[in-house]
């Protein structure tokens, strides 16, 4: 009797737990690809201000400030960044293109020679081409040039937005 007692207690004892996840196992994955499929990307959801660098300086940041709050001379309407997003809108309706992996989002802020000018230029890079903004802004007066066709188009709609 005393052989079938130490044969007993050296049993390992099956784990509860992991007997419940074995028998579950497939369930919970199919969950969490669910949860990564579906879930994951629409918190994810890209937009432009979002594809702006984070490590600007501080001068950098408020000239871009300066460049994307702009919304023509009388000060009322349409923004500079909502302009630009309603035109990319525009090109690609029903997209995520943002989520795209071929979507590229570069913005360079430069200061010009020893003024208080700073040239600032955003590209837009998908899977249809590129678009090119290129601005100069004041960082005193907070006067704005642009000095691309697409810059000149995008400042003409905040201008005359009514």
């Amino acid at each position: 009797m005393g052989k079938n007692n130490k044969k007993k207690e050296e049993k390992p004892k099956k784990s509860d737990f992991k007997s419940f996840l074995k028998k579950r196992a497939p369930i919970y994955l199919g969950i969490v690809a669910i949860f990564v499929v579906f879930v994951i990307p629409e918190l994810t959801k890209g937009d432009l201000e979002s594809s702006f660098p984070d490590n600007l300086t501080t001068e950098e940041k408020q000239i871009l400030e300066i460049l994307m709050s702009y919304n023509g001379p009388n000060e009322k309407g349409l923004t500079v960044l909502n302009a630009i997003k309603e035109q990319i809108a525009k090109e690609y309706p029903d997209e995520k293109i943002y989520g795209n992996k071929k979507t590229k989002v570069e913005l360079n802020i430069t200061k010009v020679d020893s003024t208080e000018n700073y040239k600032v230029v955003l590209m837009f890079e998908s899977y249809k081409g590129n678009i090119e903004y290129i601005w100069n802004v004041n960082q005193i007066t907070k006067e704005i040039k642009a000095e691309s066709s697409n810059a000149k188009h995008i400042i003409d709609i905040v201008n005359y937005y009514d």
